[in-house]
């Protein structure tokens, strides 16, 4: 499986990560997570992946997040429900995100995504 790559095109941190995956020589595919938002199956599938509590796969810094007051709301919601919530919109979900075969990992973190990725 390629490693796929979700991201918003004028989000910096996801330039500057595919920026550095271009320069590290990694052979990744990229999804616009705007035009095609996560699924509940693949954030099920990808959360359990990442070993990552799920509100790290939510987007705290987005207009969007701050609009729904989501702050408050989510730590009344079940997994379902923030699942449900998450695949509505791609800018509630934390970006740049890296679905590889080794792991997931949301956010750009030099470290993670070399563990992560392979040549």
């Amino acid at each position: 499986m390629k490693p796929v790559i979700l991201c918003y095109e004028k989000c910096t941190t996801c330039k500057k990560a595919l920026k550095w995956v271009e320069e590290m020589g990694y052979d990744v595919e990229i999804r616009p997570i705007k035009e095609k938002n996560p699924t509940v199956e693949e954030l099920k599938q990808w959360h359990e992946k990442s070993g990552l509590p799920l509100k790290k796969f939510f987007n705290t810094s987005g207009i969007l997040y701050k609009e729904m007051k989501l702050k408050d709301r989510i730590p009344e919601m079940s997994e379902e429900e923030q699942y449900q919530l998450l695949s509505t919109d791609g800018m509630l979900v934390k970006r740049p995100l890296l679905v590889a075969e080794k792991g997931v990992f949301p956010g750009f973190r030099q470290e993670q995504w070399e563990d992560i990725l392979e040549k």
